[in-house]
């Protein structure tokens, strides 16, 4: 492949955790790759200069607040100017915290829809001309509790029950030319630093809901995004990565 061939990925909270396991995957796969981080920008440098160390050239970090509407569109033009193309989007970056209907609040909800819908949609939107002269892909990191509720998270679920329907009504949209896939992960990573701990009778009860009774792991997503980016014959759909929790009903004792 001539240099200025190789396919580009972007994938935006990419410095931690899922997004990095996808950015690293896409690397391994030979896709140069785009980091966007907001604050984690020195685990995005790490990564890009740990990346570029296997393949000069190969990995750029770009940071914006998904957020701030004018700065979407900086993001796109940020992002494009790194390799001069871009083939493949990934929305993963995500709000997620519960919000119990009695003491939800309008900032909430300005975080969890604005990075759950908001920014993929007008970040996707920026990107479309793009991404239509490369035979493009957009991938959605959709939840499977845009389906089921998650108790006290309604905000949040809303968020992504419209990030789904998102991905389908563009799949419709902008095919031929672009596809649209989402993955939709089960139980992945135990919450990070920061987030409150689980105590240990909770998360056993997390995996008694998982028929494969055990937590999925970020190559699990990572090897599905991959999967999707290279399936020239799927759109529309929404890939439930999530061990069968999504089938309901608690395992067997």
């Amino acid at each position: 492949m001539h240099s200025n061939q190789q396919n580009v990925a972007l994938v935006t909270g990419s410095a931690k955790r899922l997004g990095r396991k996808m950015i690293e995957t896409l690397h391994h796969a030979g896709y140069r790759v785009i980091i966007h981080c907001h604050q984690s920008i020195d685990a995005a440098n790490a990564l890009a200069k740990r990346l570029n160390q296997k393949r000069p050239n190969s990995a750029k970090v770009v940071s914006a607040n998904l957020l701030e509407p004018q700065q979407i569109k900086a993001l796109a033009a940020a992002s494009l100017a790194c390799f001069n193309r871009i083939d493949v989007l990934v929305n993963n970056a995500s709000s997620f915290y519960p919000t119990p209907i009695a003491t939800a609040s309008q900032a909430n909800w300005h975080d969890l829809v604005g990075s759950n819908v908001q920014a993929p949609y007008f970040l996707s939107q920026a990107l479309v001309p793009e991404l239509t002269k490369h035979n493009g892909v957009i991938i959605n990191m959709v939840d499977i509790h845009a389906d089921k509720p998650l108790q006290e998270y309604s905000i949040y679920c809303m968020a992504k029950a419209a990030l789904k329907m998102m991905t389908k009504s563009l799949a419709r949209e902008l095919a031929p030319t672009v596809r649209v896939n989402g993955i939709a992960p089960g139980a992945i990573l135990w919450p990070s630093e920061g987030a409150p701990a689980l105590a240990e009778h909770e998360k056993a009860a997390i995996l008694q809901q998982i028929p494969l009774n055990r937590l999925g792991d970020p190559t699990d997503i990572a090897q599905t995004l991959l999967f999707l980016v290279q399936a020239p014959y799927i759109t529309g759909q929404i890939i439930a990565v999530d061990g069968g929790r999504s089938l309901g009903g608690a395992n067997k004792a």
